[in-house]
């Protein structure tokens, strides 16, 4: 009987580490896959992060939003409009009040095409660029065309603007 339950010992220790082996052996195969669709979804949460500015900033521009136009900036951003660098959001935010969009009497709804937007992220820096078509809401005709080339950073888990320059849309794409 002593024999028996030895065998009998030995052969669970057995079949328990073999258990044991077989788990921490499928834990390194899954993670690995787990790993690459973390990465994966971490992607695409940065490239929504990053998107949310252009639509913000369209939604912005449509309502006349100065404040809200300026939760996309970071505090240092700075702005490159033709031969004119603005410095941080104060003069930001002066540029924008007297831009046409936000014009007391003008009624434009901002839209970009959306083949027209470009996006990367890597870590926690990024580009961002989108055109900018204006439409007056009476007329129904385009009133300014305007393109952006940004670079964006999450900033305490936000995507900001860091540094934003006019650029010329291109037809077609």
């Amino acid at each position: 009987m002593i024999v028996a339950n030895r065998k009998d010992a030995e052969m669970k220790t057995t079949a328990v580490f073999a258990l044991m082996l077989a788990l921490a052996l499928a834990g390194c195969g899954s993670s690995s896959k787990k790993s690459a669709a973390d990465q994966q979804l971490q992607q695409q949460a940065d490239y929504y992060g990053i998107d949310q500015i252009e639509k913000t900033w369209h939604k912005a521009a449509s309502t006349q939003n100065v404040d809200l136009m300026m939760t996309v900036w970071a505090p240092d951003a700075t702005f490159n409009i033709g031969t004119r660098t603005l410095n941080g959001q104060a003069q930001i935010r002066a540029f924008f009040e007297k831009a046409g969009p936000f014009l007391p009497g003008h009624h434009w709804v901002s839209d970009t095409p959306a083949y027209k937007i470009r996006i990367t992220a890597s870590g926690d820096k990024g580009t961002l660029y989108f055109e900018c078509h204006y439409i007056d809401v009476k007329t129904q005709k385009v009133v300014s065309i305007a393109g952006a080339d940004q670079t964006v950073q999450k900033i305490n888990g936000k995507w900001l603007i860091t540094s934003s320059a006019g650029a010329t849309p291109t037809l077609g794409g």
